[in-house]
């Protein structure tokens, strides 16, 4: 038996990662990996320093240079990136089913939500910012969770390019594992860490990060490594300095692409590597050559005043000469010479003063200026930056002219442009599965601020709510004497309310909803994620294009609705042209459902019977004789009901008379016996006392 059913024996658990624990393996390949990045970081360290280095800007000492590299920078980095995204989900394909719908809108404003709370335009601009100067910007995606789940949020992070390193590929796909570097403190260690590796947090290297500022230390942090391995399905913490993990568990995201973070935004790469290539390298001889011939320029600058020779004879002229001179001594100098025959020339007060030839030095300086034009002409032929995106134009030229450049001003730019926009998408995406998967339906409900589905609950609230009415009016006698009397009309609302019971069962839920996102197979089929542009639009361009948009689609709606008048079944297709024409607006996938309604509506309507004047006008007199004929019956009732109800009376009446004559009838009988019990009375008295004399004699 092995040691791991010797540890299922004893009801051990066992350990799936144990040979995975020793954090070596894992070092060295980080290790390896960024030695073969090294020159792409060493030639970056360079290019930053190039680009905005305060210490040697600032310094005293520090050559003239035409900052040219800075200024391409500030034009390409709003050309490339100029706006937030904006996140756009959608049914993937457009079958109109509601819970698609329903999904859709509460994950579209989840995410709008989550992109504004947590600043990805921020996030983004640093992106651009890598991408521009270093050929490389990385965003990492985090899901952060409070206690018992109360706080839930998806955080998108800007990853320094020494802070991330990848598996060395020849493309994307093929990258086995990222990792991202961190720093944190002893505390924080100790509080992540303890529970998994207990305290070998203690043994990391802890050190004061100094960054370019010498004087600035701040708190002592180790670096922590975060792993994520495709092959091996795992997620491995490890820092330099300790020899086993600080954690290593399943991936605690279950994302379709396994990683944490969207492809990196590139630039140049070296062909079947990975490896930026920053524009800088490109025309960095350029770059070179500009600041040479700037600072040769600013040299003969300086030396180009106006400088001259005089003969120290003649006091009175020298002395003349010398106080004019004076007053302006930043534009001319003039040095007395003893022996001004020595420069030669005539005697004449002309040739007293011998001049330095500053026409050549300006010729020179002119020669200069022209070549480093031709130099920053060239490196804006290497950059791809026209002048029409730098603003600077020929005046002379065609708008025409004007609009053709500007139109392929932007192909150089075009690949980066679509790099940020694809990173923002690829982002949304995995923000999106972030929250399909782990959110809970509170946050989701309070992100979204969604109200058009019930929670299940409120649904069994409302279907117990018609039962108990159904109930209630079932146990009310009136009620039923009611539906005794129009048993029609009781009916009908009894269907009414088992129809509505009906609807509420068939209505979307939220549970319904949360059950479709939390579908890891089933969500990506039926949802689209997408982010609209991130690129600055044009204006007067958008406002012309809405202006045609609407011009065209007035007199197509009134084609399609007399279409669709005409033939009822084109109603499908007249929806599906009008979603084509607003389909390249922003606008469009939210008017999509609204024209869908508009197709049932135009449906219904069509399906409807044409109205024929005379039949209306014959149902409307059979309406009013049928009215009539309601009246007069109404009427004949009214009638026969109070003749009834008089009858009833006369009825009640005689009734009462008959009790009323049967009572003094009773009353006479009753004085008729009376009055024969006090006869028979006396006639026995009278035969008694008749018997006495009789009895007497006897």
């Amino acid at each position: 038996m092995d040691a791991a059913n010797d540890l299922a024996t004893d009801n051990q658990p066992v350990d799936p990662y144990a040979d995975m624990r020793n954090a070596r393996p894992w070092l060295d390949e980080i290790q390896d990996a960024e030695k073969c990045f090294q020159e792409y970081q060493d030639k970056c360290d360079n290019i930053d320093k190039a680009y905005a280095d305060l210490k040697s800007l600032s310094g005293a000492n520090a050559e003239r240079q035409m900052q040219i590299f800075w200024a391409n920078l500030e034009v390409l980095k709003p050309s490339i990136y100029a706006r937030a995204p904006v996140p756009v989900v959608g049914s993937r394909f457009k079958d109109r089913k509601a819970l698609n719908r329903h999904a859709s809108e509460i994950l579209e404003r989840s995410l709008l939500t989550s992109f504004d709370t947590q600043d990805i335009d921020e996030t983004m601009k640093a992106i651009r910012d890598d991408l521009a100067t270093n050929a490389r910007g990385v965003m990492w995606l985090r899901f952060e969770e409070g206690e018992n789940g109360e706080r839930q949020a998806s955080a998108y992070d800007h990853v320094d390019r020494k802070d991330f390193v990848h598996d060395p590929a020849r493309k994307w796909k093929e990258v086995g594992w990222v990792a991202r570097r961190s720093w944190l403190t002893m505390e924080r260690m100790r509080m992540r860490f303890e529970q998994t590796s207990g305290d070998a947090y203690m043994k990391a290297s802890y050190s004061e990060r100094k960054g370019k500022d010498e004087n600035y230390a701040g708190e002592k942090k180790a670096c922590v490594w975060e792993l994520w391995h495709k092959e091996k399905n795992v997620v491995v913490w490890a820092t330099p300095g300790v020899d086993v993990v600080l954690d290593i568990r399943e991936p605690y995201l279950q994302l379709d692409r396994f990683f944490p973070c969207p492809r990196p935004a590139y630039g140049t790469v070296e062909r079947g590597t990975l490896k930026p290539v920053p524009d800088f390298v490109y025309y960095k001889d350029q770059i070179e050559e500009i600041n040479e011939l700037t600072a040769r320029i600013s040299a003969l600058s300086e030396s180009l005043r106006m400088k001259g020779f005089y003969s120290a004879g003649g006091e009175d002229v020298a002395d003349a000469i010398e106080t004019a001179i004076k007053q302006n001594d930043n534009q001319a100098i003039l040095i007395p010479v003893p022996n001004v025959a020595a420069f030669g020339g005539g005697g004449s007060f002309k040739d007293s003063i011998i001049w330095m030839p500053v026409d050549q030095v300006a010729a020179v300086i002119a020669q200069l200026i022209q070549l480093r034009k031709q130099l920053i002409d060239d490196v804006y032929q290497i950059t791809g930056l026209s002048d029409i995106m730098r603003g600077a134009t020929d005046p002379n030229e065609t708008l025409g002219a004007q609009e053709l450049k500007s139109q392929y001003g932007n192909v150089r730019i075009r690949d980066r442009q679509e790099e940020m926009i694809r990173i923002a998408r690829d982002a949304a995406r995995i923000s999106g599965e972030i929250m399909a998967e782990n959110f809970s339906m509170q946050t989701l409900m309070e992100m979204s601020q969604y109200e058009d589905i019930p929670t299940q609950a409120a649904v069994q609230q409302q279907i117990m709510g018609i039962r108990q009415q159904i109930a209630q009016a079932a146990s009310n006698p009136q009620m039923v004497a009611q539906a005794q009397q129009n048993p029609d009309m009781a009916q009908k609302m009894l269907q009414q309310s088992q129809q509505k019971t009906q609807e509420l069962q068939q209505s979307i839920t939220w549970e319904q909803v949360m059950a479709f996102l939390r579908d890891q197979r089933m969500r990506p089929f039926a949802l689209d994620i997408e982010t609209d542009s991130t690129i600055q639009p044009d204006e007067n361009a958008a406002k012309q294009r809405v202006t045609e948009f609407l011009t065209a689609m007035a007199p197509l709606i009134q084609q399609l609705g007399a279409m669709v008048a005409a033939d009822p079944a084109s109603a499908n297709f007249a929806g599906e042209v009008l979603k084509f024409a607003a389909s390249p607006f922003r606008a469009g996938r939210a008017l999509e459902a609204a024209i869908d309604e508009l197709v049932d509506q135009m449906k219904q309507k069509a399906s409807q019977p044409k109205s024929d004047p005379a039949a209306e006008q014959m149902q409307a007199e059979t309406q009013m004789k049928m009215q009539e004929l309601q009246l007069k019956n109404n009427e004949m009732q009214l009638k026969a009901q109070e003749s009834q109800a008089s009858m009833q009376i006369e009825l009640q009446q005689a009734r009462a008379e008959l009790e009323k004559t049967n009572a003094e009838i009773k009353k006479v009988y009753a004085e008729i016996e009376r009055i024969n019990k006090q006869a028979e009375a006396a006639v026995v008295t009278a035969q008694a006392k008749a018997s006495q004399p009789e009895r007497a004699m006897q």
